[in-house]
Order: structure tokens, then sequence, then C-alpha cells
């Protein structure tokens, strides 16, 4: 999932669906790149749960899984709270140090 986030054309793929669907030619219409180049990139958020494609007579509608989006948050938030509590123990141990320097 970090890994279809990493690139910046799929992180602005997701911005524009955070609005609502769109089809692969409205997405496409945004870059300076060929339909088959946008089509590789949503594949990859659609293999990692971001986003949903479905067919719709002659459209291929693109849609945020926001569940997808939750799973990056919880992993995030699980991480953050462990950095906090690193961070909050090495102040603890230096305001201790600087207590016994003086």
């Amino acid at each position: 999932m970090f890994s279809a986030l990493a690139d910046p054309t799929r992180r602005d793929i997701l911005t524009r669906l955070a609005d609502g669907p769109r089809t692969v030619g409205e997405l496409a219409g945004h870059y300076p790149i060929s339909r088959p180049a946008v089509s590789q990139h949503l594949a990859v958020l659609e293999a990692a749960g971001l986003l949903t494609r479905t067919v719709d007579a002659q459209w291929r509608l693109c849609t945020v899984r926001e569940e997808g989006l939750d799973d990056a948050s919880e992993w995030i938030a699980r991480r953050r709270a462990d950095w906090t509590e690193r961070f909050d123990t090495l102040e603890e141990h230096l305001r201790s140090r600087r207590k016994d320097q003086r």
C-alpha cells in the first residue's frame, strides 16, 4: 500500500477521486502520460486496495476504497504511538541526565 502511495501521480489520482468516482478517461486527461500508463497506475492502486474499478456500459469508473486508506491510517497511528512512547522515554532520560549534571 505504501509503495502505491509513494508515487506522486497515484497520490494525485486518489486526491481527484476524493470528490467522487471518475472515468479512466477523465483521470487520464489530467496527466502528460499515455492512457495505458494511467491504467497501470490505476492497477497498482487497485492491487493495493485503495480503489475499485467498475464497468458501467462503456465507462470504466474508478472509486476510492476508503477502507484501504483506513488500513494505512491505522498502521500510521500504531507507529506514532510507538514513537511517542520512545520520545517520552528519551525526554525523561535527558531530564535525568541534566539533573545529575547540576
